[in-house]
């Protein structure tokens, strides 16, 4: 897929990118460039591979799900600079 001045005048306006025209053509130039290396990309034999989320295998620890009473709201807030019925007071912020 080549990428022309065209293109990237239309795709700079679609993102609102302020591009001058005498920058279309060196960029279309390395936009071509990046798709070669994709390109080749593309061309690599992953058969076999498994995909990859992360590079390390590491689990979330787990806890037992156990239902409880809930928290003590006054021990909850006791540590709040201000806080009325079990709950916090904090500063207005939308008028």
């Amino acid at each position: 897929m080549a990428i022309d001045a065209a293109t990237v005048r239309k795709v700079a306006r679609l993102a609102r990118i302020a591009t001058p025209e005498d920058r279309l053509e060196p960029l279309a130039q390395e936009l071509n460039g990046i798709m070669t290396w994709i390109e080749q990309l593309a061309q690599v034999d992953t058969d076999g591979v498994e995909p990859l989320t992360s590079v390390v295998h590491a689990g979330l620890p787990l806890r037992e799900d156990v239902v409880t009473m809930g928290g003590d709201a006054d021990l909850i807030t006791a540590n709040a600079p201000k806080s009325t019925g079990g709950f916090f007071v904090v500063p207005k912020v939308v008028e």
